[in-house]
């Protein structure tokens, strides 16, 4: 597939943001499927400890997805995909420590 041979940095960007939203999703699907999807953010909002247990799978993706395309020298892209990564982390340490 020629799409996954391209090198630039907003490929990256993009492809870090919307794995972890697939994989928030999934998380949602796997674990909470018996309740509504705003019951779930509304327990997310309450509960700090889900907060670590859902990031974990969403960031892990992205690690996954930036071996990838740093193993193809794809370095553009994988820096994108590394920044949206730290930025995630980022905002989720500051959603856990200062919600």
């Amino acid at each position: 597939m020629e799409i996954l041979k391209k090198d630039n940095f907003v490929y990256g960007v993009f492809l870090g943001l919307i794995i972890p939203v697939f994989s928030f999703y999934g998380y949602y699907l796997w674990k909470f499927s018996l309740y509504s999807f705003s019951d779930f953010l509304h327990a997310l909002q309450g509960n700090k400890q889900l907060v670590t247990a859902l990031t974990i799978p969403c960031l892990l993706l992205n690690i996954v997805l930036f071996t990838f395309h740093i193993n193809g020298q794809r370095d553009k892209t994988a820096k994108g995909i590394f920044t949206v990564t730290l930025i995630y982390a980022v905002t989720a340490l500051l959603f856990k420590f200062f919600s």
